[in-house]
């Protein structure tokens, strides 16, 4: 159950200053207990807070809370015709935009949350999210062809995200169909959704979830091999700065996906791909498993792979790809 005070507080504590419970209660005009509960939930939420006689609150450690005008400054002139809509907690970006897009929210409409309580992931998995630990956004794109020419756009946002973090110093690689690793580790995951006719206008509401900084009781709640952001880097993650640089590349990548197809980025798309090249195990839905080298993927999105009954193509959803056993 959410605490209305608690992210009004979490934003005068996240100068790292102390602030007393007095000071904090004249300010929200509540009572101190209305504090202390607003604070005691924070905690909840993973947010650890000190509190010291005399002095009163101050975070352990700085919290990174999402805001418009840092994402639109890191953005840059891109970001006049992106429409942000900053919250401090959701229980899904995709669900919320799915939402306002059916109620004919605006192309680029883009919804970000600094705390996701019910994230999705590819096959009904639950993204591990908590408060400052996760950058889960959602990006609106409506498109004037139909849903079955978008095949390959899974990838193209990979593409955008391996562009992104390249410009922020970390490469990466790719895992057919939308992961972002290092290391065979996951740093990221795409999730989309479509709305509109398969031959018609339609809209793809893009989800992006992003690990900036996993403590260990994270990881180990995670059924996979993951990486953070902040790991990888030497000066401190800020959720604002990675938001602006990711969405300045999708923007140009889709762009580019929209006027030319995924044609135009398979060059691209391969050269980031960790198992191009490589053999592969290719997990099937009724749990058997096929053996090949990944030779490439199609102009479509397919993954193509040679095996012994000769080249086969794999669209996304039909399989999971794990590296060979040795």
């Amino acid at each position: 159950m959410t605490n209305p005070l608690t992210f009004p507080i979490l934003h005068r504590l996240a100068d790292g200053g102390f602030h007393s419970g007095e000071a904090l209660a004249a300010h929200f005009k509540v009572s101190r207990s209305t504090v202390w509960n607003a604070i005691k939930h924070a905690e909840t939420l993973g947010v650890e807070i000190f509190s010291v006689r005399g002095k009163g609150y101050r975070l352990s450690q700085p919290l990174n809370l999402l805001r418009a005008d840092k994402i639109s400054a890191a953005l840059g002139p891109a970001s006049i015709p992106v429409q942000l809509f900053v919250h401090d907690q959701l229980d899904s970006t995709n669900r919320w935009l799915m939402q306002q897009a059916a109620n004919g929210a605006a192309h680029l409409s883009c919804a970000v949350t600094s705390h996701q309580t019910h994230g999705r992931g590819r096959r009904g998995r639950v993204w591990q999210s908590a408060l400052g630990n996760s950058l889960t956004f959602s990006l609106l794109w409506r498109f004037e062809s139909g849903a079955a020419a978008l095949s390959g756009l899974s990838l193209a946002v990979g593409l955008a995200l391996g562009q992104a973090f390249a410009e922020m110093g970390v490469p990466v690689a790719l895992k057919w169909p939308n992961d972002v690793l290092v290391e065979y580790r996951k740093l990221a995951g795409i999730l989309i959704e479509l709305q509109g006719d398969m031959e018609g206008p339609s809209a793809a509401v893009i989800g992006v979830g992003i690990n900036l900084r996993l403590p260990q009781r994270m990881l180990a709640q995670i059924d996979q091999a993951a990486i953070d952001l902040q790991s990888l880097k030497a000066e401190p993650v800020d959720a604002n700065v990675v938001l602006g640089v990711v969405l300045k590349h999708m923007l140009q990548v889709i762009t580019r996906f929209e006027q030319e197809g995924f044609a135009a980025l398979v060059a691209d798309w391969q050269a980031m791909h960790v198992y191009h090249q490589q053999a592969v195990r290719l997990l099937m839905p009724d749990a058997t498993e096929r053996h090949g080298v990944v030779a490439g993927v199609a102009e479509d999105g397919s993954l193509l792979v040679t095996t012994e009954a000769g080249e086969q193509r794999f669209t996304s959803g039909e399989i999971s790809l794990r590296k060979a056993m040795a």
